[in-house]
């Protein structure tokens, strides 16, 4: 089958050099039973590579399944890949079959590989090596003959530098690496791709299609393109939505586009401390604005809570009993006339004036509760949709699951 009827099934839209051949290299492998792992940043398309090889395989008429490792807890995986016997753990009410006991004889892709636990990796390596796997809670060795497909977008060879991916994992996946270029790679197609985008969307929306003139174009071209395809496909629709004239100037399109955009989204401060430095923030003049303001309304949010203790513990009279145990810390005097100090955090006390109700102290800054915002508004924004918030905030879904557990986020 030659390539451009492949980009055809599949809809594969640009004829770069670089995405050409990783295209030719799937045609290739697909007849194999080769392991393959495929590189590439987040958006550029990997798990269609994934579904190429497997279509075009003898496999092709068994099952084919895609699991994002990044996005199963650390505690579940070996369940969900190899299944685990009744009673194995808690909750583990019957037996149940993992992903490589019920696609056998077909194909599996692995997506962000380079977020699977150690553990589960060596238990991956015996499968490649031997086909063999246990279940969970199990000491019965069973067979499966299961085609592996991974991708990630991590370099992996520089993580087995440190210890966080098992070499000999690494060099048994990457028997065949395909390399999927990013929208930066391959400038020439990004028109091409725009004007799919807007003729699928004005089709969906029953409108007409929106038409870029050269100055459009070119901005189009020379963005960087963080999310690559993702990202295009996301612009294309904001624009033929939002756009009242289907003619799009250059100042039109610009103000669909980033403000900064060379800069990624705020990344999540971390919840240990502050960053030891400005540039731990990665943030542009804009970015610290929006920083300041967050600080400056935790600030007056911490004033007023103070207010509203310090009355509440007056009406109280400091000694909180019944009803009132519900709403206040217990209270004890504090050595200096006049202070009072919630007995529970004795190390970092928020110290009110009863004879000065309304000073305003300053107070550390409380990154958990910031973290905890970005979250959400990430969710809301994203429409509870993990990856793509995970991929806004910079961090993987792995760790955004780890937070909206921690963090108890109703999503």
């Amino acid at each position: 089958m030659d390539i451009q009827s492949i980009k055809n099934r599949f809809g594969i839209i640009g004829n770069s050099p670089a995405l050409n051949h990783a295209l030719n290299t799937a045609i290739q492998v697909a007849n194999t039973d080769l392991s393959v792992l495929i590189v590439g940043e987040s958006g550029v398309g990997k798990e269609v590579f994934s579904g190429i090889i497997h279509a075009l395989s003898p496999r092709k008429h068994n099952p084919f399944i895609a699991v994002n490792c990044g996005a199963i807890p650390e505690g579940t995986i070996d369940s969900e890949l190899f299944g685990h016997e009744k009673g194995s753990f808690t909750g583990a009410v019957d037996s149940r079959k993992g992903y490589f006991e019920t696609v056998n004889g077909g194909t599996i892709f692995l997506d962000e590989i380079g977020e699977m636990p150690l553990g589960t990796q060596a238990r991956l390596l015996r499968v490649l090596e031997t086909g063999e796997f246990i279940r969970v809670g199990s000491s019965k060795v069973q067979k499966t003959d299961v085609r592996v497909i991974a991708a990630t977008n991590r370099d992996l060879h520089d993580y087995t530098q440190q210890k966080k991916f098992r070499e000999d994992l690494y060099y048994r996946l990457s028997t065949v690496p395909i390399r999927v270029p990013s929208l930066r790679d391959r400038r020439e197609d990004i028109p091409l791709l725009f004007r799919k985008f807007a003729s699928d969307f004005s089709e969906r929306y029953k409108t007409l299609s929106v038409q870029l003139d050269a100055a459009a174009q070119q901005l189009l071209v020379n963005y960087p393109w963080q999310g690559n395809v993702r990202e295009l496909k996301n612009i294309a629709e904001q624009v033929s939505v939002l756009s009242t004239d289907k003619s799009i100037t250059a100042d039109v399109l610009q103000r669909f586009l980033p403000a900064k955009d060379t800069s990624r989204s705020l990344a999540l401060l971390p919840a240990s401390g502050m960053p030891s430095t400005t540039s731990d923030y990665n943030t542009t003049n804009t970015e610290r604005d929006i920083l300041y303001k967050l600080f400056f309304d935790l600030k007056k949010d911490m004033n007023d809570l103070k207010h509203m203790v310090l009355e509440m513990a007056h009406q109280q009279n400091f000694t909180p009993s019944g009803a009132a145990e519900n709403l206040l810390p217990v209270y004890k005097n504090n050595p200096e006339p006049g202070l009072i100090t919630p007995s529970y955090n004795a190390s970092a006390p928020i110290m009110i004036h009863a004879n000065e109700p309304h000073q305003e102290v300053e107070e550390s800054l409380m990154l958990a509760d910031r973290e905890k915002e970005f979250i959400t508004k990430a969710l809301k924004k994203h429409k509870s949709r993990r990856r793509d918030a995970a991929n806004e905030l910079g961090i993987s879904e792995r760790t955004l699951y780890r937070k909206i557990k921690e963090y108890d986020i109703n999503e």
